[in-house]
């Protein structure tokens, strides 16, 4: 038998049972019934209070020392419990006759292993019926322990009962595998021990273990993959259910009572033992913390509280890196960890012919013919021999080409071959051409680099074969934007490229299916993607550390001079396609003459391309969307126009020709003195900033305009997923800071804006705006946003005074750190000063920034908005009241302070 867990303070700190019972006599002398109960919950809400303060503070010394927690709580429950029954039998509803009755502790309570807010879970055991007196003990209890907020759950049966009942229902048989003896009557719970070993728990335990494995695989389905940044600690993958199911399913078959006896009975290593140990105590002390920090039973381990938690758990910044990321790094790799065991623990039960292999597997039999060395094991490839196959370190290599080549899974035991020998993974290995080889084609060759390379990753194959990955395994970005760890997010890159070249993303990606339809460089774009964020985590920009880094991994990967050069080119500049394309005015003729001068060639163009497209795609499953497909469309047909006829064809005047021919075109029924009107009512940059559909708009709006009106347009446009809004009015100071405030009231997401003025003064402002889940508007829902937009032009609603109840930062937002940086460039525009404000989002920004830039007499041709979860970068392209840009520094210096106080008192707006 396991010895009993050592107590995070002295047993009489936690609860002293003797000076309870007395205070409890004390008062049970002098006092009714009524009163009795009242002085009772004083009584024992004092010591429950001075209890969990005093396993509080131990816990706070020692924040790893769960299994002290864990039972600490237990221990105080468990004097609650046993004094309520006292109070129950002897004071409430004392009994001459032979009255018996036997309190059980079921499921985590009867495993003694409680967090701060756990639920107790008690079995009343009868030897019969329920008669008067036990339902009135009982009764009694549940009142006592409810008055002392104590969440308990209940049942009441006979030991028949419980085997009944546990046949049927499985929740109920796991509830009762971990049942334990509290208090009461210790004859009637040896006679459920006994009970329950010979008729329920004495079989094979085929449909128990079938059972609980479809509710594991259910409850993955509802919590989501292992890197799902929110994980929920207690149900969530490679989290406290999965390490209790592998312990339930153990207890059944080999009887053990402590998962340290599962290393006696073969199940696990004592490596692995340990590993399981590691993680189960990591995983309950998180658990643990969460419950103090929200004084509640909270499992979910959401933005804010992770901050919490690593704090709790004295986590510290590190170099480039907050505690928080640290702390998250930290619980990645125990649930991948708890991945690992379930997966040699699931293996185990096939040996023991106890878990059914898979209907599928069971009716297609033909498997692929396997090269010398291996075995078929449970449709799984093993190794035939252990010591020859660790003869040549190559076959910790060749063993995953096998599987890619045959399609089958990896059995878990060669898995613990493999990481128990990573240290066989040397630097001659690495340096072997063959070991290069086998790597590339691992990549290249079968068509499923994501399952090879998330295999190795998980065993540490990938970190020994390439060192420097280690660092991003299982490495959280703590931000909203990603979705996943860095390693996670690195294949999810790969798989994207893999499912463009297999032509399944041709529809929704005809520019990259085009480019690998003509044909690249597949070796360069593979280990592009492989190391583009190899340098995160670190304090210097990643992608120059990642670009240095390339330049040594490169050729160990067996690439040639030339394609390492191209390798560390597409590292460093990695994000440079994207920034330009959402961050600046990609129908600035500047813009892409710039972006084609930093690409120089169509070759890397096309990299380029691809590795921006499956970047953005791996970063989360909804962060690729029509309007970055747009852009980046956009700015690669024109930068490759540009590339192969010359950047002299990127000027103003063609543009210009280019639209109004496009305009007349568009305008067939227009009579020639009208459409001349039209065409010469614009200045030059009208012309280029837009769509020939924005302009027929625009058009139609200004034939007939009434200069007291306010026309508008809106325009549903599906392939960019955004609406279009055109406003025309006549001009006057600041409308585009009013427009921008209307859109933040309707909760409209402005992602691009333009704003020009005719020269007859009527000014032509074109937003494109998205709703909350970052899609054009419903037509339905089109009346409302006009009726709403129109009220605030007209001046009947404030946005200033209507934004404070709006522009609130959630709760579980509020953890992250977003810095404010501004920056001046009077180099991306001929025309214009580019003002980038790179700071946290919220709804009234926008109108914040607008209105602080109109108050300075900025005219602000057009906005560019990109948003990466909590961060956003908004971008104006400006001029003074003078029709120049902003070359002064003093002048620079007072926008920066205009700007910072109009974020600030934003800021300070959204916390009241």
């Amino acid at each position: 038998m396991a010895t009993a867990p050592r107590l995070g303070a002295a047993p009489n700190d936690i609860y002293d049972h003797e000076d309870v019972n007395a205070q409890i006599a004390a008062a049970a002398s002098n006092s009714d019934e009524a009163t009795l109960r009242a002085q009772t919950v004083k009584i024992l809400r004092d010591a429950q209070a001075k209890g969990r303060e005093v396993i509080a503070a131990a816990f706070a010394r020692s924040p790893f020392d769960a299994a002290s927690m864990t039972a600490s709580y237990t221990y105080l429950t468990d004097g609650m419990v046993k004094s309520v029954l006292m109070v129950a039998t002897r004071y409430l509803h004392p009994t001459s006759d032979a009255a018996v009755l036997s309190v059980i502790g079921v499921g985590g309570y009867g495993r003694g292993e409680m967090a701060p807010f756990s639920d107790v879970d008690l079995l009343f055991l009868l030897p019969g019926k329920i008669d008067p007196w036990a339902s009135s003990v009982i009764e009694s209890m549940l009142y006592l322990l409810w008055d002392l907020k104590l969440k308990v759950g209940h049942s009441s049966r006979t030991i028949n009962d419980c085997v009944e009942l546990a046949k049927e229902d499985y929740t109920i048989q796991t509830a009762l595998l971990e049942h334990r003896y509290v208090c009461g009557d210790t004859a009637l719970a040896e006679r459920l021990d006994e009970t329950l070993t010979r008729e329920l728990f004495s079989g094979s335990g085929r449909d128990f273990i079938e059972a609980k494995l479809e509710e594991r695989d259910s409850r993955h389905l509802k919590q989501g993959q292992r890197y799902v940044v929110e994980p929920n600690v207690k149900e969530g993958k490679g989290g406290l259910r999965d390490l209790q199911s592998l312990f339930w399913i153990a207890k059944f078959i080999h009887g053990v009572q402590h998962s340290a006896d599962l290393v006696e009975k073969g199940v696990f290593r004592v490596d692995e033992y340990e590993t399981f140990k590691a993680a189960e105590n990591f995983l309950w002390a998180v658990r643990g913390h969460l419950h103090l920090l929200t004084k509640r039973a909270t499992e979910q381990l959401t933005f804010d509280m992770q901050v919490s938690v690593a704090e709790a758990m004295q986590y510290e910044d590190r170099a480039g890196r907050r505690a928080v990321e640290v702390f998250m790094q930290a619980y990645f790799r125990h649930a991948t960890a708890v991945g690992d065991l379930t997966r040699i623990f699931l293996t185990k039960l096939e040996d023991m012919h106890v878990k059914s292999e898979p209907l599928l597997e069971r009716l297609f039999r033909r498997r692929p013919r396997i090269k010398e060395g291996y075995v078929v094991v449970h449709n799984r490839i093993d190794i035939r021999d252990t010591d020859t196959f660790l003869n040549d370190p190559l076959n910790l290599l060749h063993v995953y080409e096998e599987a890619l080549r045959t399609g089958m899974l990896i059995h878990p035991d060669a898995m613990r071959t493999i990481k128990a020998n990573l240290h066989l993974i040397d630097d001659s290995l690495r340096n072997s051409p063959e070991a290069q080889r086998l790597f590339l084609d691992l990549l290249l060759k079968h068509g499923n680099p994501e399952r090879a390379l998330r295999r190795m990753n998980e065993l540490g194959v990938l970190s020994a074969f390439i060192p420097e990955f280690e660092p991003i395994v299982a490495m959280m970005q703590f931000n909203m934007y990603h979705s996943y760890t860095v390693d996670e997010h690195t294949i999810q890159t790969i798989a994207n490229l893999a499912m463009i070249e297999k032509h399944e993303l041709e529809e929704e990606l005809p520019v990259c299916s085009t480019i690998l339809e003509r044909g690249i460089n597949r070796k360069v774009i593979y280990v592009a993607l492989l190391l583009h964020d190899i340098g995160k985590g670190r304090p210097e920009d990643h992608s120059i550390l990642g670009a240095q880094i390339a330049r040594k991994v490169a050729p160990r990967l067996g690439l040639k001079p030339d394609e390492v050069d191209t390798v560390e080119w597409l590292v460093r500049y990695h994000l440079l396609m994207s920034d330009m394309a959402q961050k600046r005015d990609i129908s600035d003729p500047r813009t892409v003459r710039d972006f084609a001068k930093a690409v120089k060639t169509v070759k890397r163009l096309d990299l380029l391309c691809v590795l921006t497209v499956c970047d953005i795609r791996g970063v989360g499953p909804d962060t690729w969307n029509n309007w970055k497909a747009a852009l980046i469309r956009s700015l690669y047909r024109q930068t490759k126009r540009a590339l192969e006829t010359g950047l002299e064809d990127l000027n103003r005047t063609s543009r210009g020709t280019e639209a109004k021919k496009a305009l007349r075109a568009a305008l067939p029924d227009w009579p020639k003195k009208d459409l001349k009107a039209e065409t010469a009512r614009h200045y030059d940059p009208y012309w280029q900033g837009m769509h020939v559909t924005a302009h027929v708009a625009f058009a139609n709006l200004l034939r007939n305009l009434d200069p007291s009106s306010i026309l508008i347009d809106l325009h549903p446009d599906e392939d960019r997923d955004a609406t279009r809004a055109c406003f025309v009015m006549a001009d006057h100071h600041g409308i585009f800071s009013r427009l921008a405030g209307a859109l933040a009231l309707v909760g409209a997401n402005v992602v691009d804006a333009r704003s020009y003025t005719t020269k007859d003064g009527y000014v032509t402002d074109a937003y494109w705006i998205q709703d909350s889940e970052g899609n054009a508007y419903e037509v339905s829902k089109l009346p409302r946003l006009r009726q709403m937009i129109e009220k605030t032009l007209r001046g009947e609603v404030i946005a200033q005074d209507a934004l404070k109840s709006r522009d609130k930062v959630k709760k579980r937002e509020k953890a992250f750190r977003v810095p404010t940086h501004i920056t001046f460039d009077n180099d991306g525009s001929e025309i214009y000063t580019i003002i980038e404000v790179d700071t946290r989002d919220r709804p009234g920004l926008l109108y914040d920034l607008a209105r602080a830039l109109a108050g300075a007499n900025v005219y602000i041709a057009n906005a560019v908005i990109a948003t990466y979860g909590e961060q956003v970068v908004d971008t104006f392209y400006v001029k003074d009241m003078f029709g120049l840009k902003y070359h002064s520094e003093s002048k620079q210096r007072a926008l920066d302070k205009r700007l910072r106080e109009a974020i600030t008192e934003g800021v300070e707006r959204a916390k009241t």
